[in-house]
């Protein structure tokens, strides 16, 4: 009976250590959307989030990495096609990636290197407002222009075109005659809050 609980014990402890999936944050910017992730899944034991990825050294998202004691690696766009961002990703255990406010095209090497393991989110409902770019205020400004009575966020696995790979999820908010640009930003931030890191989860572990 006791080598049966030990038996079992272990086994139960090996599939945890099994599916604990490492998740890289690629970010661009501030970095509100990778420390809202990170702060959901602190003490997970099934995600993690060992490493940071910006293209700019200026980014404020260095200054959260800080803050929340993440690594965070600063690398040139060309990283991204001569195996060095590759190499980082690979050495580091890395499982998916997750772009949150990742203003580069990735590389036609990393999604060959990770199929239906790349996440970006879209702040307007694709196909609308989306491709080459089209991020951050550019798309707001867009939606107010068009007249449009509704926008809110698509979360999507990328492939090698802008804004074009598989929808995994989306959801709305109302944009009113009256709501300027900023108005629509805040009311898709909070759906991006709110909903960005659970969709991460359920996606990665479902591929457990």
């Amino acid at each position: 009976m006791l080598i049966t609980f030990f038996f079992e014990f272990f086994a139960v402890l090996l599939c945890k250590i099994i599916i604990m999936k490492k998740v890289a944050i690629f970010a661009s910017g501030s970095g509100s959307n990778a420390e809202n992730i990170i702060n959901y899944y602190k003490g997970n034991k099934e995600v993690s989030f060992p490493l940071i990825l910006t293209n700019k050294c200026d980014a404020y998202i260095r200054e959260r990495a800080k803050k929340l004691d993440v690594p965070c690696i600063v690398f040139q766009k060309q990283d991204m096609s001569n195996g060095i961002l590759l190499k980082i990703l690979k050495d580091a255990g890395i499982d998916f990636i997750v772009l949150a406010g990742f203003l580069l095209k990735v590389s036609d090497e990393i999604i060959a290197a990770y199929p239906k393991k790349i996440i970006n989110i879209h702040p307007a409902l694709l196909p609308k407002f989306g491709g080459k770019g089209m991020y951050g205020d550019r798309v707001h400004e867009a939606v107010v222009e068009a007249g449009e009575t509704e926008s809110g966020i698509t979360i999507h696995y990328i492939d090698d075109h802008y804004d074009a790979g598989t929808i995994i999820f989306q959801t709305k908010c109302k944009v009113l005659p009256s709501d300027k640009p900023s108005d629509v930003a805040t009311k898709v931030h909070a759906l991006e809050y709110a909903n960005f890191p659970r969709v991460i989860g359920e996606c990665i572990l479902r591929d457990a």
